[in-house]
C-alpha cells in the first residue's frame, strides 16, 4: 500500500507544438510537470494532504496526478481545462478536472459543479474549493491542461 500524500498543487497551463504529443509535452512543461512522470488518477485527494503552491518535483518521479486536458489543431478553437480541489473539514477531499471547447469562466463553473455533486452523493460537506483553470485560442495545435499532482 502506498503512504498518504503529504502535499499537493493545482496548475492549470496551455501551450503550442508542432503535433499533438509536442502540444501536449508543452502544456505539462508550462503546467511545472513536464519532467515528471504523471501517472493518472480518479478524484480523491486523501486526509491531511497539505496545499503547496510552490512545490518543486524532482525530475524523472513517478507523480500520481488527476488531470483533464484538451488537444485540438482547428485555428481559432477556444479550449480550455479547470481543475478543482474540495476540502472537507473531517475527511478526504475530492479533485475534480473539466476540459472543452468552452471559456475558462466556464470550465471553472462546471468543476465546481462536479465538486458539489460529489460531495452532496458522499453526504459530505464542502468546507473549501479550490480551482485552477486555463483557456487558450488554438494557432495550430494547441494543448489546454489542468493538474493536481500529488507528492508523496
Amino acid at each position: 500500500m502506498l503512504p498518504t500524500p503529504k502535499k499537493y498543487f493545482l496548475t492549470a497551463a496551455a501551450a503550442e507544438g508542432a503535433s499533438e504529443l509536442n502540444a501536449f509535452d508543452n502544456a505539462l512543461l508550462a503546467a511545472r510537470i513536464g519532467n515528471v512522470n504523471i501517472i493518472r488518477v480518479t478524484s480523491i485527494l486523501p486526509p491531511g494532504t497539505a496545499h503547496e503552491p510552490d512545490l518543486i518535483l524532482p525530475p524523472g518521479s513517478l507523480v500520481p496526478t488527476a488531470y483533464g486536458h484538451i488537444i485540438s489543431d482547428i485555428p481559432g478553437e477556444l479550449i480550455s481545462a479547470a481543475v478543482g480541489v474540495g476540502i472537507s473539514r473531517e475527511s478526504f477531499g475530492m479533485i475534480m478536472e473539466f476540459s472543452g471547447t468552452c471559456t475558462q469562466a466556464e470550465a471553472r463553473v462546471k468543476v465546481e459543479q462536479m465538486i458539489y455533486e460529489a460531495f452532496a452523493k458522499r453526504g459530505m460537506e464542502v468546507a473549501e474549493i479550490k480551482l485552477a483553470a486555463v483557456e487558450h485560442r488554438v494557432e495550430r495545435v494547441g494543448c489546454a491542461i489542468a493538474a493536481v499532482p500529488l507528492w508523496y
